[in-house]
């Protein structure tokens, strides 16, 4: 909406630009004509760089509202991946657990049956 309000301003300033110019064309000479034809070219390269300027502010500001997207998302993704990160920790751990109990238990009945041999 911002855009075409602009783009609309200076299109009606190219327009009100070449009304003056052709009301100011009256050609009594080639070389005013000439004269006028250069100034007429400044104005509208002047014209121009403004235009320019104004697509490269709102190119801007669309790449910062996209990178701030981005770097939200990023965000989100990476508190997802500390989650998963936490919840296979601690899978692992209870999976450790267990087996550090099996292995215990084990150890214990080999310990009592090298008990028996040995008497």
């Amino acid at each position: 909406e911002k855009r075409g309000l602009r783009e609309s301003r200076l299109l009606e300033n190219l327009n009100k630009m070449v009304q003056e110019a052709n009301e100011q064309m009256l050609p009594t000479s080639l070389e005013e004509m000439s004269q006028k034809l250069s100034d007429i070219s400044k104005r509208l390269e002047a014209a121009n760089h403004m235009a320019e300027r104004v697509q490269q502010r709102e190119l801007e500001a669309q790449q910062n509202t996209q990178l701030q997207a981005n770097m939200e998302k990023l965000k989100e993704d990476w508190a997802e991946f500390l989650k998963e990160q936490q919840r296979l920790k601690e899978e692992v751990d209870e999976e450790h657990t267990k087996a550090v109990g099996e292995l215990s238990t084990r150890f214990s009945e080999k310990k009592k049956d090298l008990a028996q041999f040995s008497l």
